[in-house]
């Protein structure tokens, strides 16, 4: 007679009983063991880092006073989210960031997709060589350095884009261009993509390595030219990275960076360079308000994992490629 008790799939079919899982479990862990110890110090580093600091969480439902014991705080729940939602400089750098984001991510991602393209269309190693090196040296300068380049570059004393602009009688005199708040967010994303398009663009050469050579020699044997080669095999071969890229991307939304807002803003364009990093720390911070710093933090994180999941669970309804 069967054993009613023996765990069934949805076949019919009897699974593996718990203690064969953990033995076959263990003794993957033993053949990976080497594995398993290098990520122990990554694992030490995510724990002290990314989850011991969660239990700052609590300032934010607490007056808190940094000279006070951490159990003498008192404890006031929603108070600052609802100061939070009701300070009209949040929805402000909300709307900023939301922007800059947005702006980012597409310019991001369509231009490290086109240079990695054109770079692997390249047949000439000397050249594509050099390409790369320059395209990929911007990303190791810091901020500070690249804020100088970028602040010269757009001066209105001698600034080269205004000179050539000018020279081509675009325009008739020089525009303060980090001084009209409208002009920001494109100025962040020209930034972004000058200084990390070439680093963005070796997960996409590195996975078009993994395009069969074969497919584009069956192609041009069909007659297919370099435009559909590319679309009818490049583009699908990167598919699946660009959808994961997609919802890493989509769960980090809110997070635009401090640096460049922080050494491109001014008073002058203010009301579009401030971004919820530039909130916490003049809002919240430097005023004393370290409640509503850790309210804002926390916003940003729940909605962050509402993204990710939304974005993770879309591409599993669509049957596409996804983080879990």
């Amino acid at each position: 007679m069967e054993n009613l008790m023996t765990p069934k799939s949805h076949a019919g079919t009897p699974l593996p009983n718990n203690p064969r899982r953990l033995r076959l479990f263990f003794k993957r862990l033993f053949q990976q063991r080497a594995l398993v110890l290098m990520s122990f110090p990554f694992l030490i580093w995510l724990f002290i880092f990314k989850y011991v600091p969660i239990w700052g969480w609590t300032i934010a439902f607490q007056d808190f006073k940094p000279a006070k014991k951490i159990f003498d705080q008192k404890w006031v729940g929603w108070k600052h989210f609802e100061a939070l939602f009701k300070e009209d400089a949040f929805f402000r750098v909300l709307r900023n960031t939301l922007a800059m984001s947005g702006i980012n991510l597409v310019l991001g991602f369509v231009t490290a997709i086109l240079l990695a393209i054109m770079l692997n269309e390249l047949r000439h190693a000397f050249f594509k060589r050099l390409v790369q090196t320059i395209s990929y040296m911007p990303h190791f300068i810091s901020w500070v350095v690249a804020a100088s380049i970028i602040s010269t570059v757009l001066s209105s004393d001698g600034g080269i884009i205004n000179e050539l602009l000018m020279a081509l009688g675009l325009i008739k005199e020089p525009i303060l261009w980090l001084g009209v708040g409208h002009y920001f967010w494109g100025i962040l994303g020209a930034s972004e993509v000058w200084k990390n398009v070439g680093w963005n663009t070796i997960v996409y050469l590195a996975a078009m390595t993994m395009i069969d050579p074969s497919q584009y020699e069956a192609a041009e044997m069909d007659g297919a030219g370099r435009f559909k080669r590319i679309w009818h095999i490049t583009l699908p071969g990167l598919k699946p990275v660009i959808i994961i890229l997609l919802i890493m991307n989509v769960g980090n939304i809110l997070e635009t960076g401090f640096e460049p807002q922080y050494l491109l803003g001014n008073g002058m364009n203010l009301d579009y360079s401030e971004n919820l990093d530039l909130f916490v720390l003049r809002y919240g911070i430097s005023m004393g308000n370290f409640s509503l710093a850790a309210a804002a933090g926390i916003f940003k994180t729940v909605v962050s994992f509402i993204l990710l999941f939304s974005a993770n669970g879309i591409a599993k309804r669509f049957g596409e490629a996804r983080l879990f």
